[in-house]
């Protein structure tokens, strides 16, 4: 008997860089993702891709995920390094993810492994700790948990609140009449090759100061007399409150005060966290022109890679749409 998982990509409305620094976050999975299918059994994992080149063949005792070849099997020998897997697997890897585009691409293809091998689905959060820490050795991105607990976590029509201390989640109903709307920048980027490490470096500089972000006040956050690190200790602080506005916003259908929270957060990854980019804040001020469109932001990581809306069901774009809908629901797995 074989093996389907189906794991989703997942878009952020707002909360972005918050994540490793046990902040707030408010993303959501989409109806794109990764499947997996193939046969348990045997001593070796054999995967084919159909939108990736070469094989991802790894034995079960695989102890350096960052020297595998192809680089995608990475990630697949991370989740192979850190559960530890059983029992082999013989299968086919097929996405509708764009790479490198902000989505969580990576993480989808963790978790559709992880479960695949025997990843235990009732433990959601364990499962998404063991594909974090894998991600951290496949390829040295020092990645929050946001990507990984959302997908194995995500609701149907419901977006997550996501605490990063607690480690804890609480789905918030998306009101009615409204969608959201992933369109691609055209930059692809892939996180090791940018700077995100240098800001996660640089938060917890700020933390070092001024002690927990999640902890913090904005006005502590001035009190730091480096302009660098006062500005990325602003960001992760206001972002923070701007989360919970969000669920305020969306549990009073504000649709108005949800738009301008997502335009304010946009506002601060560009200009206190410096993530975004020239295309990024194109795009966006495109879209806040745009007839139905609440608000838009980039999303993810940044440098590149998509930019979210929050819109009326009806708002037309002449845009790239990598998506648009309502909230999908998380990681599956079924016998066939």
């Amino acid at each position: 008997m074989g093996t389907r998982v189906w794991a989703p990509g997942r878009v952020n409305l707002i909360g972005d860089h918050t994540d490793y620094t046990g902040g707030l976050a408010l993303p959501m999975a989409i109806g794109r993702g990764v499947e997996l299918t193939g046969d348990p059994g045997g001593s070796w994992i054999m995967i084919g891709s159909e939108q990736m080149d070469g094989m991802c063949e790894l034995p079960l005792g695989i102890e350096d995920p960052s020297s595998v070849q192809p680089p995608w099997a990475r990630y697949v020998a991370g989740v192979v390094a850190e559960l530890p897997a059983r029992d082999g697997f013989l299968g086919t890897v097929s996405s509708t993810l764009p790479i490198g585009r902000g989505l969580a691409s990576s993480a989808a293809l963790e978790v559709a492994a992880a479960v695949a091998l025997g990843g235990d689905l009732a433990d959601p959060l364990a499962l998404a700790q063991a594909c974090q820490r894998a991600e951290h050795r496949a390829v040295g991105v020092p990645c929050g948990i946001m990507d990984q607990l959302t997908i194995v976590a995500a609701m149907d029509q419901a977006v997550l609140r996501l605490d990063c201390q607690e480690l804890s989640f609480e789905p918030i109903v998306l009101p009615e009449d409204v969608e959201v709307v992933v369109i691609d920048s055209g930059q692809q980027r892939h996180l090791a090759a940018t700077p995100y490490a240098a800001r996660r470096a640089e938060s917890a500089r700020a933390e070092a100061l001024v002690g927990p972000l999640r902890e913090a006040t904005p006005q502590e956050a001035e009190t730091i007399e480096d302009p660098v690190l006062r500005r990325r200790a602003r960001h992760v602080v206001t972002e923070n409150q701007r989360v919970d506005a969000l669920v305020t916003a969306f549990k009073d259908n504000d649709l108005r005060q949800a738009g301008e929270l997502m335009v304010a957060s946009h506002a601060s990854l560009r200009d206190d966290y410096d993530v975004s980019t020239p295309q990024l804040d194109d795009l966006v001020q495109n879209l806040r022109g745009t007839a139905g469109v609440y608000g838009a932001r980039l999303t993810g990581a940044g440098f590149g890679g998509c930019v979210v809306a929050l819109c009326h069901p009806y708002a037309v774009f002449d845009l790239p749409v990598v998506w648009r809908g309502r909230p999908a629901s998380g990681v599956t797995r079924e016998e066939i």
